[in-house]
């Protein structure tokens, strides 16, 4: 089935993805929290009713497939713990014309500007993805400025998770979060995106609660984009805006080509997450989009920022 109110011409591509390999799964069994199992790639995702990943080239397949059913062009794969760039990197070997791959870093990490260095100019990966929330650290430390360097060096963007972080599999686990939100401020992106200009900075889910800090943001700094994905829940905390409402301020301020359309898809069976795809075309419908800011938004932003098919 083509993808709702899609037409054959269009080429729809995904920005925000998350390629949830064995390693994420043995990332989370060593968390003292986390129940005793032998073999996690297999037992943790049966206690959350997930398919186990299997290798990341069998991985691959099955996201290639699940872009093939939904006649999806292209999809940004993210390594969802640090140090498993390897594993998105064979994917995106696999299938270099499907997809791009994004790798987590903390940047405060031991060896991580060389890590970063590796991962975009030796294993071609085309983001390096940040959660400050998560490791604990604040978006004006030095480290960061290192990383966007290595960026800046190699034509690579830096994906900034700001907001309101909660990871499903966590929860359902029962495996403490200690994220602290505050490090996730937009604002705090201000000083090294003016620094580095030529590096594409992309904020998901419209700032995920920061929404106006985030187009404070971006107002000052041409180079922030947001991508739109998941279900925006966030909208609970800025009330009454509605998704509508987030699109048309966000293309009024941003302009529609620093805008990026993604779904958060992430485990199997569920697959790709076409719900999330059909709330966005209605937003946009209703905000009475062009035919160009939709392709914009929907195609050829992905191909500006992550390259053309294959690089």
């Amino acid at each position: 089935m083509l993808a709702a109110n899609s037409t054959a011409q269009e080429r729809l591509n995904d920005a925000h993805c998350h390629f949830l390999s064995a390693g994420f799964f043995d990332t989370l069994a060593k968390d003292p929290a986390a129940p005793a199992v032998t073999d996690p790639a297999v037992e943790l995702p049966a206690r959350l009713g997930w398919d186990p990943p299997g290798s990341p080239e069998s991985l691959a397949d099955r996201w290639v497939a699940e872009l093939d059913r939904h006649h999806i062009h292209r999809a940004a794969l993210m390594a969802s713990v640090p140090n498993d760039e390897d594993s998105v990197a064979l994917a995106v070997s696999r299938h270099p014309t499907r997809l791009v791959g994004m790798t987590m870093l903390n940047p405060t990490a031991p060896g991580a500007t060389e890590r970063a260095e590796r991962a975009v100019a030796g294993l071609g990966l085309r983001s390096i993805c940040l959660f400050p929330a998560m490791h604990h650290f604040s978006l004006d430390d030095d480290h960061v400025a290192a990383i966007f360097q290595v960026a800046s060096d190699h034509k690579a963007a830096i994906f900034v998770h700001c907001g309101v972080l909660s990871i499903g599999a966590r929860k359902k686990l029962g495996l403490p979060s200690r994220f602290d939100i505050r490090l996730g401020d937009p604002l705090a992106l201000i000083p090294v995106a003016s620094t580095f200009p030529t590096v594409t900075v992309i904020i998901p889910h419209f700032g995920a609660g920061f929404f106006r800090e985030t187009l404070m943001a971006a107002d000052l700094c041409s180079n922030i984009h947001v991508d739109t994905s998941s279900s925006n829940a966030w909208t609970k905390y800025v009330p009454p805006i509605r998704l509508a409402d987030a699109f048309r301020r966000t293309i009024e301020v941003l302009g529609p080509d620093r805008v990026l359309f993604g779904s958060d898809s992430s485990f199997f069976p569920r697959g790709w997450q076409m719900p999330v795809y059909d709330a966005q075309r209605k937003a946009l419908a209703a905000i009475d989009a062009d035919v160009n800011t939709q392709q914009a938004i929907f195609q050829s932003n992905f191909d500006r920022v992550f390259g053309p098919t294959g690089c």
